[in-house]
């Protein structure tokens, strides 16, 4: 092999090694050298090089049989193995032929660390876990209260009755709305969220969105627009989740009183939600749009403003953390006047 033309294969993160039409090794680069080990050389046979085993000790090269098989193969699919110190690496094969359906011409084999798989598989055990913890709290408030309520029911007044009921209710809306959460977030990531936009007036949305969430809290929420009419082309529905959410936000993190306003944007409206708590540093703001990412002491499900943000940026809008100028966070939402989905 040439030098230039080994210096370049050496320069690949992955594992190279391949074969010619006789499974006699040509090129075997310094990746795979150092998952092989010594016994890897060019010249050698293909089958001596790749030693790897799978969990019950078969070999690769005599499960593949990469020369053998029906003739129009032209691959072996990614696969888990094991090198001789245990390490598992991810195995993909490219099988060429000089002509359709002719003999084997060369093969070459790609073997990539299994680290990174190794990760996402952790990632998504922690995703289970954080859902599970999620779902457990309401549930088991939930089970606690009926479960009294079936074995001490001759024994409660009304009042307790109608406490315990009404916290069984509570915790089942949490429930469904985490649910939803879930399954908004599942289709945000499969590109599946079905949308079913048109031009709404965003102003009375805002104040029945306001109104709303004053009503469960003793915080102040002002509104203020710049005309009394403001377009957007939106979902409604989403709209409303997505502006429910941002008010929802800003007063269970801040101190003091919430406001929205809005305004002409660059795309089309621009509504801005300020709130009097502790902000959001700047070297964190990315991290406010990620799964089960929680800020400060309130709770919550973590997965609101990765939500708010997959419905901003579907509908083809942009949504930004700044400082709020008496402190606290300002989000600030550029929603479309006119179709911009991507």
């Amino acid at each position: 092999m040439h030098s230039d033309d080994a210096l370049l294969w050496d320069a690949l993160p992955d594992g190279v090694v391949i074969a010619d039409a006789d499974g006699i090794v040509e090129v075997l680069n310094a990746a795979a050298r150092k998952m092989l080990g010594e016994a890897a050389a060019v010249g050698a046979s293909l089958s001596d090089v790749l030693a790897l085993q799978d969990q019950d000790a078969r070999g690769w090269f005599t499960e593949n049989k990469p020369y053998a098989g029906i003739t129009s193969r032209t691959g072996i699919p990614e696969q888990s193995w094991f090198l001789a110190d245990g390490t598992e690496v991810l195995v993909t094969a490219r099988i060429s032929r000089s002509e359709r359906r002719g003999p084997v011409h060369r093969v070459a084999v790609v073997l990539r660390s299994a680290r990174g798989r190794e990760r996402l598989d952790r990632e998504r055990s922690d995703l289970v876990a954080t859902v599970a913890h999620e779902l457990r709290s309401p549930l088991t408030g939930v089970k606690g209260f009926v479960t009294t309520l079936l074995s001490k029911w001759d024994r409660l007044n009304d009042e307790q009755k109608k406490l315990m009921l009404h916290t069984v209710s509570t915790d089942a809306e949490r429930l469904s709305r985490l649910i939803t959460e879930l399954l908004d977030v599942a289709r945000i990531d499969t590109g599946r969220l079905q949308l079913y936009p048109r031009e709404i007036d965003v102003v009375p949305v805002i104040e029945r969105v306001a109104e709303s969430v004053r009503a469960g809290t003793s915080r102040t929420i002002t509104t203020q627009h710049a005309a009394a009419a403001a377009a957007a082309f939106a979902d409604p529905d989403k709209f409303v989740q997505v502006a429910t959410n941002l008010v929802d936000n800003a007063v269970r993190h801040g101190d003091g009183h919430v406001s929205v306003t809005t305004e002409p944007g660059p795309l089309g409206v621009r509504i801005t939600v300020d709130d009097q708590g502790d902000g959001i540093e700047e070297a964190l703001r990315d991290r406010v749009f990620t799964k089960f990412w929680k800020h400060g002491a309130q709770g919550g499900s973590g997965l609101g403003m990765y939500i708010v943000n997959g419905l901003v940026r579907v509908h083809g809008g942009e949504l930004t953390i700044l400082d709020a100028p008496g402190g606290g966070a300002r989000i600030v939402v550029d929603w479309p006047a006119d179709d911009r989905r991507p």
